[in-house]
């Protein structure tokens, strides 16, 4: 890091971070129900839908996002309002979303005597495309305004890192309830169906929407000024299109989405192959609680490496991890919860510092493109920009969920229902073995391909320090031009 940007003016105050922070951590909660593997097995072995309808389902729906996404971001960057462009969303969306959280997880309850598989698939579009709206209502101008909060480097690094932490810590929180949940539900330690697990935990995902995500709106504020004109949506599609290094990001994301198939298979192996679905919170604790610690050590890898060379060494690792852990597992993967919760700790424990650096690194490189198209074209573009975060997050998670769940019958794993309508799984010969290879080693050696875009990334070194430098004297001349030639107001 350069002396300049050590002396850089601190605008946001610690008690802004937090609120953002917080503000993250609600709406993550209701998000972790709905990533990785829980979605599908949510739709397949709760809701008791057919495989290829909820591929189907999630693939269309992630594909919708690709358009979908950029059009709500283009409609944010010409919003002009004296609370800022990004913070109307934010005070208006907690309520509906909220709402749209436990409509989605309450099908299985509000349908439980319905016959026709057909009425649950058309609940099943209804709900989630309802909840992936207002979710992209949301999560476009929140992520934007990490950007948009500050025009210091270093505020904008503290604001992803404490919004990173403080969700991995309570966000986090519904994904441990539910594992325990689903177990005690499997084992009949309580009353409640699984089915009602989710439902639950759906409700409380609504109150940490209401009470902590809408805290993005209230508490924090837009200090990077916008130009006074507004750009039309089809300019900032592009603008988007024009900017090479965002379009690098996305190429890199996308390719890389059969990644993403890890996730989806922990769960399934886990549930389906252990039969422990909670064992995931021991095998994590030692990786979560170094996780935690690694955002201290974000600073000081930045000043060794810079982002796009911190994406590459993190590509290379899982993959060289990954074939590790699978080669060793080969005899245990099925035979012992000890040897393989041991063999997971370690990976997750090396993954753990990545997973952290992945949850900061690419929201910053997004919001250098942001400052790049401004340095180039005078107009900032947070919310296409951002809403390229969030759709690519949410298609590449459609990708491999939907993947994933489209292959399930293929290796052998199928769901039913039982006289007393309880879920039952049926197992080929070597399903579990395939579950296994799709959980530790498939995804890590596919998401290699991903480093392609990537070398021929440049927002780096000394043109992105020349950008900066040059933006921020622009900033200081657009500023008096908005005030008037005044002095700038608060």
């Amino acid at each position: 890091m350069s002396e300049e940007g050590k002396k850089e003016t601190r605008y946001v105050s610690v008690k802004e971070n937090l609120a953002y922070g917080f503000a993250n951590a609600g709406q993550v909660f209701g998000y972790n129900l709905v990533a990785g593997g829980y979605l599908s097995i949510f739709f397949t072995k709760v809701f008791g839908l057919p495989e290829k309808a909820v591929a189907t389902m999630i693939l269309i729906l992630g594909i919708w996002d690709t358009v979908n996404d950029p059009l709500i971001g283009g409609i944010i960057d010409r919003t002009r309002t004296r609370y800022g462009k990004l913070r109307p969303y934010l005070l208006i969306v907690p309520v509906p979303l909220a709402a749209a959280t436990v409509m989605l997880f309450a099908g299985p309850e509000i349908l439980s005597d319905a016959k026709s598989v057909t009425v649950k698939i058309i609940y099943m579009y209804i709900s989630y495309f309802i909840w992936e709206f207002f979710y992209t209502i949301g999560d476009v101008p929140f992520w934007g305004m990490s950007t948009a909060i500050s025009p210091s480097p270093s505020d904008r690094t503290r604001a992803i890192s404490t919004a990173r932490f403080i969700s991995g810590i309570l966000g986090g929180l519904s994904t441990t309830f539910l594992v325990i949940m689903m177990d005690f539900s499997n084992n009949g330690v309580w009353g409640l169906t699984l089915s009602q697990d989710f439902l639950i935990l759906s409700l409380v995902a609504a109150v940490m929407i209401l009470g902590l995500f809408s805290l993005a709106g209230r508490k924090t504020k837009e200090r990077v000024v916008q130009s006074v004109k507004e750009p039309s949506v089809i300019d900032g599609f592009k603008i988007m299109l024009k900017n090479k290094p965002l379009m690098l990001i996305i190429l890199g994301n996308v390719i890389g989405a059969l990644g993403g198939l890890a996730g989806v298979f922990q769960t399934y192996y886990f549930s389906e192959v252990l039969n422990l679905n909670s064992a995931v919170l021991w095998i994590n604790l030692p990786g979560t609680i170094f996780g935690f610690l690694t955002y201290l050590l974000i600073p000081k890898l930045k000043r060794k490496l810079d982002n796009r060379q911190i994406v590459i060494l993190n590509l290379v690792c899982r993959a060289v991890v990954g074939t590790l852990v699978f080669t060793i597992g080969l005899k245990f993967y099925n035979s012992s919860v000890l040897v393989i919760s041991i063999l997971l700790m370690i990976q997750n424990f090396i993954f753990s510092f990545f997973n952290t650096v992945n949850m900061v690194i690419p929201t910053e490189m997004i919001g250098d493109t942001v400052d790049y198209m401004e340095w180039k074209t005078g107009e900032r573009n947070e919310g296409i920009s951002f809403s390229v975060l969030t759709f690519v997050g949410k298609l590449t998670g459609s990708i491999s969920t939907s993947i994933g769940t489209a292959i399930l019958p293929v290796i052998g794993l199928n769901f039913t229902k039982n006289a007393a309508g309880e879920p039952v799984t049926l197992k080929g010969d070597h399903t579990d073995l395939y579950i296994w290879a799709l959980f530790t080693l498939i995804p890590y050696l596919l998401g290699l391909l991903s480093l392609v875009p990537y070398l021929f990334y440049d927002l780096t070194g000394k043109k992105l320090e020349g950008i900066r430098t040059d933006m921020k004297i622009r900033r200081e001349k657009l500023s008096k031009e908005v005030s008037g030639g005044g002095k700038n107001e608060e």
